[in-house]
């Protein structure tokens, strides 16, 4: 992308694949290019959920505006990482144009948006086939609960669910390999059915929900179907977070390897938004052993378990987070900003957390009154929820005291940002309203960028 089209210079992107092979054009430039134009501080963003190219660098482009006027004598440098994830046309990004973010559909629940066919083929390139059929009974929806067997078979096969895949929690026990994800195994009509009331309770949240007394619609066909489609929704970001892992620890991490061999003065400082939270957090387990050029570490928004980084899990002393003690590899503080407002954290992913860590269905312990917070409790709960758990030492801050004070110049430290991340409909709410001013102040912060 043209320097000339961002809103800071000198700017570079890094492209890598499902694979995390990245782009080697763009990775020398990099290499040969940081050196020469005296970058001292070298800012490396990772997007989240997104679509396409054009999205992503517009997302960059907005957050690292104010960052020159705010260190106006840093020799700053950006990184804009782009890697295959998507976005559902219904999740809306606060202040961006339909076309890059979410586009109001008028297409009749819970069918599948044009939008977001086109974005499951992209990301999924040699599933066209199976997403057409996930297509076609989402637009169905049949009564019959066989059809809702066959859509989660064609889900499963569309995001490659192992029965043993390590990369299906943020939490590793010590006795042998995580489970498969149970909402891709397990009864389909029952998965469908929590979706369904867990949608409901986000509605609620939001002031959108039926009336009190109203049929409970999670046990309609309708309601099964909606349900459906936010089983689709979330193996996606199943997925997703699988990928996110292995293009962060595979390879991000080593191209800030070789950038280390090749301009071993230039401090970097990670950022990462959502399933780019856990990119950049797995690309400390990537970093060759013995570099220290990475100076802090960012999380907005971070979809993945707040438990990561944890020795021991309070719920299982024998397992532990799958980043524990990785935190030690960046030579500054590992900053996590979190908000309550974020309804796709806060209430979605817990569900998806317990159906895709634990061999048996979530259906049997959510009754007709449930509350995902009282239900499931915080073993399930998210970064960017309620910030790292279970890390001694972690200090935390309300954004207004860690603009105001000197962060901690290392360990975990949580920021309340809700004060800022704060808009967003359903169903995902704040989730992706992180393009603010006071959070660019907490990365130059959290790297002592001056």
């Amino acid at each position: 992308m043209a320097e000339r089209a961002m809103s800071v210079t000198p700017y570079w992107e890094l492209t890598f694949d499902a694979d995390g092979d990245v782009d080697g054009r763009e990775r020398d430039r990099l290499l040969a290019q940081v050196a020469q134009r005296k970058v001292h501080d070298l800012v490396v963003f990772a997007h989240g959920w997104n679509n396409e190219r054009s999205g992503a660098t517009r997302l960059y482009s907005r957050f690292f505006q104010p960052i020159p006027t705010l260190a106006p004598l840093a020799r700053l440098g950006y990184v804009g990482v782009v890697w295959p994830s998507m976005i559902f046309p219904d999740e809306p990004i606060p202040d961006f144009p339909a076309s890059v973010a979410a586009e109001v559909t008028a297409v009749a629940r819970p069918a599948l948006a044009k939008g977001a066919r086109q974005a499951l083929v992209e990301v999924f390139p040699d599933r066209a086939t199976l997403v057409e059929q996930i297509a076609r009974l989402l637009e169905r929806h049949p009564d019959e609960e066989a059809s809702l067997e066959t859509f989660g078979q064609l889900v499963r096969l569309l995001v490659e669910a192992r029965p043993q895949d390590a990369c299906a929690a943020d939490t590793l026990a010590t006795g042998g390999p995580v489970s498969g994800p149970e909402m891709l195994s397990g009864d389909t009509a029952l998965v469908c059915r929590d979706f369904a009331r867990a949608l409901d309770r986000v509605a609620s949240l939001h002031g959108t929900s039926a009336a009190p007394g109203a049929v409970d619609f999670s046990f309609t066909p309708a309601g099964l179907w909606d349900g459906a489609h936010e089983l689709l929704r979330q193996a996606t970001y199943y997925a997703m977070k699988r990928r996110a892992g292995t293009v962060g620890e595979r390879g991000l991490g080593h191209v800030l390897g070789r950038l280390a061999q090749e301009a071993p003065d230039v401090r970097v400082h990670l950022v990462g938004h959502s399933f780019g939270g856990r990119l950049v957090s797995f690309a400390l387990r990537g970093l060759p052993a013995g570099v220290r050029t990475v100076k802090s570490v960012t999380l907005l928004q971070g979809a993945f378990s707040h438990y990561a980084f944890a020795a021991r899990l309070p719920h299982d002393t024998r397992a532990s987070g799958a980043l524990h003690g990785l935190q030690s590899r960046i030579d500054g503080p590992l900053v996590c900003c979190y908000s309550h407002f974020d309804t796709a954290l806060g209430t979605m992913y817990p569900l998806a957390s317990r159906m895709a860590g634990d061999a048996r269905s979530a259906a049997g312990e959510l009754g007709a009154d449930f509350d995902i917070g009282r239900t499931l409790g915080p073993r399930w709960g998210a970064m960017g929820h309620d910030g790292v758990q279970a890390v001694d030492g972690t200090r935390a801050f309300t954004l207004a005291e860690a603009l105001k004070a000197k962060l901690p110049a290392s360990g975990c430290v949580n920021v309340d940002a809700a004060a800022v991340v704060r808009r967003g409909g359903p169903p995902t709410g704040a989730h992706s309203d992180i393009v603010h001013r006071e959070l660019a102040q907490v990365v130059l912060a959290a790297g002592r960028i001056r």
